[in-house]
């Protein structure tokens, strides 16, 4: 089984940055697509970027130019760096794992708080 796990959320101020981090537990191989969602109070879960195993990225239009998806095959980790920070970024940020070939699986992370405030 895999087993993902955040960290790296917080407290910062409009304008700052933080990275998070995805570790996954457990081998992963083959096709997949590992993705950042998040969910404010009282919205809906959206998707916030992603990235496949052949390293391609796809970014929501809001974070484009402010958020760097990546991955680190050698430590089984992916990444979200987040730079110029809004009050509206503050929310859960959730990682999630696609497997689509040689299994069918979709994992999802508790979550990590973001809040962006002075």
């Amino acid at each position: 089984q895999v087993e993902l796990v955040e960290s790296g959320g917080g407290l910062v101020q409009p304008g700052g940055s933080l990275r998070l981090s995805c570790a996954a537990y457990g081998a992963i191989f083959g096709t997949y697509v590992m993705g950042w969602y998040r969910q404010a109070p009282g919205k809906e879960r959206e998707l916030v970027a992603t990235i496949t195993s052949g390293d391609g990225t796809n970014y929501a239009e809001f974070v484009k130019g402010r958020f760097t998806i990546s991955r680190d095959n050698a430590l089984n980790a992916m990444y979200l760096q987040m730079n110029s920070l809004k009050p509206e970024d503050s929310a859960v940020y959730s990682c999630n794992l696609n497997w689509l070939f040689p299994r069918q699986l979709e994992i999802w992370g508790q979550g990590t708080l973001v809040t962006v405030s002075s």
